[in-house]
């Protein structure tokens, strides 16, 4: 097993360059013909990726692929400029043929990605996760295994399921990035998820689902009995929660946001308005805004790509710069964005380690990792105990929202009304409205329970989709509308 940044390099050496006849004098000769007058900078993305997805459904293993990819995507950045090429045949050919599409594209002024047919060195690589391929941990038959335990623990827990639906998914990546002016970067990335829908029955036909899951950058040994369990548990927990639940009220009202996944309106509503791309551009509601108050006192959110073993952690980003923690709020001041290297030289500041691309047939941009609303100093029990009337929210379903005005529509996939301070009848049906800036300086209350999502959050934007985290503590938000059916 590699055991530092060395190793990790090397690997990725063997199983990217020597494979196909490639060198770091290759890289380098092929960096050199793209810096030419008028192009800042250069790089290579090279990956090589292994992935497996099994699903169950009625009691039967019904689909399972597996994948190998393997491509190079080459750019070079002149200005706000950006010509970018790939190819999946990682030969020097066709390198160089990618190469010279990029430089006809950055000659002609266009912003394009087409298909065709750097510096060597040493970069500290934090160890946030074990360079291991998750997909040998478990032969096929135990991921079977698994599948069938995982739906057996569901229909244990109450006589009303009537379905369940799981599916288990594993992924093996390695990268290799070269520069001009700087080091060649790699990293071993694993990835592994369990994902579970059940369906329940009640009275008079009446069906309602739950869903859980978890998972993060290590292998399927995660997945113990105890976790299957808890999975099984919760998603069965919250279907028959919404089987007795009433509709929801409408109207503004007191909200409490549970801690965890809820954090994933903080995402959406907040996050991608703090990337870089947009506030460069001025299209977010939080350009130009640094040093301003955009929430209420208390309020610290933090962007961290260095968490050991989170779904959303990267030891690099995929333009080879270090991860790091960054504080985009800090007791309601707007502190700064999250930032790749292209807007942030546009910007004439740092890169804060968020660059970040589906594969190597995309290019980087400005994405979020791990975002979370740090803890205050209030108990749930307290938050809860405030709150004469209002809607306890635990877990989110979909959502919208548009980035230029921060406006959002979430749904509530498990919530309750709270009743003089209390829990009371769940709800069904309810949807949150508002504006992302409007909503911060609304949070009246912060919990000291701050938690991470299990290892579930997928992220899209400009058609990439990568894997990211999101938590929070309990919140009170005051006066948020709540859409309902009541």
């Amino acid at each position: 097993m590699m055991q530092n940044s060395d190793a990790r390099l090397a690997h990725a050496k063997e199983t990217l360059l020597s494979a196909h006849d490639l060198n770091d004098g290759d890289l380098s000769r092929v960096i050199a013909s793209i810096v030419t007058p008028g192009v800042d900078y250069a790089d290579l993305y090279f990956q090589y990726s292994r992935s497996e997805a099994w699903s169950l459904e009625e009691g039967i293993v019904k689909s399972g692929s597996f994948n190998i990819d393997e491509g190079v995507g080459v750019r070079a950045v002149s200005g706000e400029k950006t010509a970018f090429a790939y190819s999946d045949d990682v030969s020097l050919p066709s390198i160089v043929d990618a190469a010279k599409a990029v430089r006809a594209i950055s000659a002609s002024g266009q912003k394009a990605r087409v298909k065709t047919a750097s510096k060597p060195g040493k970069h500290a690589i934090r160890e946030l996760y074990a360079p291991i391929d998750p997909l040998l941990s478990l032969d096929a038959d135990a991921k079977v295994r698994l599948l069938e335990k995982l739906e057996s623990y569901a229909r244990a827990e109450d006589a009303r399921v009537i379905q369940v639906m799981a599916s288990v998914a594993g992924e093996y990546e390695v990268i290799l990035v070269a520069r001009s002016g700087g080091p060649t970067v790699a990293d071993v990335r694993p990835l592994v998820r369990v994902s579970l829908t059940v369906i329940v029955e009640g009275a008079n036909a009446r069906r309602e689902q739950g869903s859980f899951g978890g998972g993060g950058r290590t292998d399927y040994a995660c997945f113990d009995n105890e976790t299957l369990r808890t999975y099984a548990r919760n998603a069965v927990h919250q279907a028959l929660v919404n089987l007795d639940a009433c509709p929801a009220p409408a109207g503004p009202m007191t909200v409490v946001l549970g801690p965890g996944w809820p954090g994933i309106l903080l995402h959406e509503a907040v996050g991608h308005g703090l990337e870089g791309d947009f506030n460069r551009k001025g299209s977010s509601t939080f350009s130009g805004r640094v040093g301003e108050r955009v929430a209420a006192k208390g309020v610290t959110v933090v962007d961290d790509g260095t968490l050991p073993l989170r779904r959303g952690s990267l030891a690099v980003d995929d333009e080879g710069n270090p991860t790091r923690r960054t504080v985009l709020i800090e007791d309601g001041v707007l502190k700064g964005y999250m930032q790749d290297t292209l807007n942030a030289r546009l910007m004439g500041v740092s890169p804060t380690g968020n660059g970040r691309r589906e594969s190597f047939a995309h290019p980087p941009l400005p994405r979020m990792t791990n975002t979370m609303m740090m803890n205050g100093d209030k108990t749930a029990e307290e938050i809860l105990a405030s709150v004469k009337k209002g809607i306890y929210a635990l877990n989110f379903g979909g959502g919208q929202v548009d980035i230029t005005n921060g406006k959002f529509v979430f749904s509530m996939s498990e919530a309750y009304l709270i009743e003089n301070g209390r829990i009371g009848h769940p709800v069904r049906g309810a949807t949150l409205i508002g504006n992302g800036v409007d909503v911060m300086n609304r949070i009246a209350m912060i919990g000291d329970d701050m938690r991470l999502d299990s290892g579930v959050g997928t992220c899209g934007k400009d058609g990439q989709s990568v894997p990211v985290g999101v938590g929070q503590p309990t919140l009170r938000v005051d006066g948020l509308t709540v859409g309902g059916t009541a």
